[in-house]
């Protein structure tokens, strides 16, 4: 079992694009509600304020899982490894829980930095590593490439995108999805069915659907700087959605709303 399936971290707190009191804050807030689970990235320019502000709140190391992304601008021999100790850093850790490479290598030649993120998970500044935005092939792919377990793929993942595929590629390599953009960034709130599933069960609708994210086998980002907020996101391990709602919410892939695509990121892959 990878620690993206472990209880405590199933459930982790973003911080793109917080910077300044409004990270500090959020984090100590999420923290008070019990997330123990972090996630930042190179990219975010972020890492120092995340850092110390995880380091504010008190609590114990080894009770949390900070994870961050190397940046695509780093993915050569000269550059990775440096960036990724400039990191461990800026987060006032002598180790990554888990390091990921933020994006498929431009092009798709992706061996080196997946050799790479070998080597950093060999040298200890990694306790461990996966990727994101990967495609399914991506994914067979990188279980050939790398020896250390993958623990993780994180994609945006919601209930108006398709991603079966991913799915059965995470089924079929071991490599378990995580999702960000969980709520579609809002977007899942202009679709009556979420209020009305929630009203049922006495949950919002965004808890209904990062529950339906957790019932599919994938782990939740998710960020919010609204204490409230906070503590709803949090508040989805006490009940099940039944077989017919979940059914009912998968209806709603169909939707087809992509947020992060090539209009966004133009090295984005040809996703699935």
């Amino acid at each position: 079992m990878t620690i993206y399936f472990e209880k405590t971290y199933q459930r982790s707190f973003g911080t793109f694009p917080l910077k300044g009191r409004d990270l500090h804050d959020a984090i100590h807030a999420a923290a008070k509600v019990g997330y123990r689970a972090f996630d930042t990235a190179q990219m975010y320019e972020n890492e120092a304020e995340t850092g110390a502000a995880l380091k504010s709140t008190g609590l114990p190391r080894e009770e949390l899982c900070i994870t961050t992304k190397v940046d695509i601008a780093n993915f050569s021999e000269e550059k990775f490894l440096p960036s990724v100790e400039e990191s461990l850093r800026k987060l006032q850790v002598e180790q990554a829980d888990v390091l990921l490479l933020h994006w498929p290598t431009p092009g798709g030649d992706i061996k080196l930095s997946l050799e790479l993120l070998q080597k950093a998970h060999d040298q200890g500044l990694a306790k461990h590593i996966g990727v994101s935005n990967y495609t399914a092939q991506m994914m067979r792919d990188a279980k050939s490439i790398v020896e250390a377990p993958i623990v993780t793929n994180q994609v945006e993942f919601h209930p108006l995108l398709d991603q079966d595929k991913l799915l059965a590629a995470a089924n079929e390599t071991g490599i378990p999805l995580a999702s960000y953009c969980s709520v579609a960034r809002g977007e899942v709130f202009k679709h009556a069915i979420f209020d009305e599933i929630g009203v049922t069960y006495g949950k919002t609708a965004a808890q209904v659907v990062l529950r339906w994210i957790l019932q599919k086998g994938v782990s939740i980002n998710t960020m919010s700087t609204k204490p409230a907020n906070i503590q709803a996101n949090f508040d989805v391990m006490d009940f099940t959605l039944s077989s017919i709602d979940m059914d009912r919410i998968e209806g709603m892939t169909k939707t087809g709303y992509r947020i992060v695509g090539r209009d966004l990121v133009p090295y984005a892959p040809d996703f699935d």
